[in-house]
């Protein structure tokens, strides 16, 4: 048993919070998303099916006539999940899954600007999304509640 007791420690310490990540852990993302803004902004957001290793998502904003785009994906890199997101006119940004429950997602990348989470959960029918980090050292957070759209 001595012998044992720092091979269970090295285990214990080497092992990921939760268990590897599978994109289909996270298929309650998947459909058709919309809400209306308090500022009249209506926010889209698409997750297709994941198929061969990635899941694919766009998002789009429309407002007084104008849209802005954003690309996403989710994939599985060495037993975690990935999110990368790619805006016009930015370098894509990729957050590696922090956390995960059955119903929850956080993705992190702290050396980004802002934000440095986006996170992602499952809301009885609809699907609530965040980001958050912190801007000139205060912290800061944004939130969408999305109902399924056919």
């Amino acid at each position: 048993m001595r012998r044992l007791l720092p091979v269970l420690a090295v285990l214990v310490l080497t092992t990921p919070a939760f268990a590897a990540d599978r994109l289909s852990d996270i298929a309650w993302m998947q459909g058709n998303w919309r809400v209306t803004q308090d500022d009249g902004a209506v926010v889209y957001e698409t997750w297709l099916p994941a198929e061969g290793g990635i899941m694919p998502g766009v998002g789009r904003t429309v407002k007084d006539a104008k849209a802005q785009v954003e690309f996403m994906r989710i994939d599985e890199r060495d037993g975690r999940i990935a999110f990368t997101a790619v805006l016009t006119g930015q370098a894509p940004t990729t957050f590696v899954a922090k956390s995960r429950t059955a119903d929850e997602v956080v993705f992190e990348n702290l050396e980004h600007d802002f934000p440095q989470r986006v996170i992602y959960r499952r809301c009885d029918a609809d699907l609530c999304a965040a980001i958050e980090g912190t801007i000139n050292g205060k912290p800061e957070r944004m939130a969408w509640r999305y109902a399924r759209q056919p």
